[in-house]
């Protein structure tokens, strides 16, 4: 057997358990081959477990468990880390728990915020690039660590409660779909829910970066005097949160 067709076999063996696999490599002798996959589901297991404490906690063990292993059943690892095993967990959640959208979405939260940490670095701009900014033609950059969500539930209070060690709210419904944005600030992740019409601003921007098309949308919503006003103060808060770190003019 070539080295090729045996690491193959292998890897059939830990993903799937596959019987061909196992008469290839031992002749269906089961017992040492079981010693590697109990080996690779606890790994992986481990890896769910260490990348999403708060959601095990607020799913509780049992649930946690059974959802990390219906995860590793469907999605092998896909690169050379275990760091990048965690995406796609929240979709996990979405599909075993669609009546529970507050699982996948605290999820998405702690994967988020730890890939916000590793994410290339992106300094705030200076008063004097501000200062010469042609406004009709610049063009804004978002950091790149930025990530957003559609929130529908109250999972960033549930979040910020078990990182925080107190009681954490039952989880609800929100009155109206809003946003979850994650970025990094220096070297802190931040977390931040928005209403809906920030939540559509940002992604606007980051569709093109255009201000002028960014006032354009807001007029459109809320008409020329509020629309104008609510591009100014979400350009000041947004630079103030180090979230737009880079302009490209035209």
């Amino acid at each position: 057997m070539m080295l090729i067709e045996l690491q193959r076999d292998f890897r059939a063996w830990l993903v799937s358990a596959s019987d061909d696999a196992a008469m290839r490599l031992a002749d269906g002798e089961l017992a040492g081959l079981s010693v590697y996959q109990n080996n690779y589901r606890a790994q992986l297991v481990g890896c769910l477990e260490q990348a999403f404490p708060h959601t095990r906690t607020w799913m509780g063990e049992e649930a946690f468990l059974t959802a990390a292993i219906t995860h590793i059943d469907n999605r092998p690892p896909h690169a050379w880390t275990l760091d990048a095993y965690a995406a796609g967990f929240d979709d996990t959640l979405a599909t075993l728990f669609p009546e529970r959208p507050d699982l996948h979405e605290l999820a998405w939260i702690e994967f988020a915020l730890a890939e916000a940490f590793v994410a290339p670095d992106a300094g705030p701009l200076s008063a004097e690039t501000l200062a010469s900014i042609d406004w009709d033609s610049a063009r804004l950059r978002l950091t790149p660590s930025f990530m957003s969500l559609v929130a529908t539930t109250n999972a960033e209070s549930i979040w910020s409660a078990l990182w925080e060690g107190s009681a954490a709210p039952e989880g609800e419904m929100l009155d109206e779909a809003a946003g979850l944005i994650v970025w990094r600030r220096g070297f802190v992740s931040c977390l931040r829910r928005v209403d809906a019409l920030e939540s559509d601003a940002l992604l606007q921007l980051r569709r093109d970066g255009s201000f002028a098309s960014l006032c354009e949308m807001l007029v459109e919503r809320l008409g020329d005097t509020d629309g104008i006003a609510r591009a100014g103060a979400l350009l000041a808060h947004w630079l103030g949160s180090e979230l737009i770190v880079g302009v490209d003019e035209a």
